[in-house]
């Protein structure tokens, strides 16, 4: 079965065609170390919940939009590697281009225990 790593960030809302441009470009390489599907999900209906929800998780402003993607690779295997290669490659650090705060993104790695 496949590996699912996930993510969730806060993007400007006015950054919409910044951030779609600046993800499109990160497809290739994304490809390159073994993602088989990219999905990246703009916030359509995101509501507010009682105790947490998905805007208070990446500290939301309200000119921001939240983000939800996930990356899907064949195994935890190819992910593993792919991450490795994510931290040493700079290709996947252009923090000077990122059209939002990296530092209030949540990610992790899942196991698929449904595919349906």
């Amino acid at each position: 079965m496949s590996y699912v790593e996930g993510f969730v960030v806060a993007v400007p809302k006015a950054n919409k065609e910044v951030y779609r441009a600046f993800a499109l470009k990160a497809v290739p390489l994304f490809k390159e170390i073994g993602v088989t599907r990219f999905v990246e999900c703009w916030e359509d209906d995101v509501p507010d919940g009682k105790v947490t929800d998905f805007r208070r998780a990446v500290q939301a402003k309200e000119d921001e939009a939240v983000v939800f993607a996930w990356l899907e690779y064949p195994s935890k295997e190819v992910r593993d590697a792919a991450n490795a290669i994510m931290r040493s490659d700079p290709r996947f650090h252009p923090a000077a281009d990122m059209p939002f705060d990296g530092k209030r993104m949540i990610f992790g790695g899942f196991a698929p225990i449904l595919d349906v």
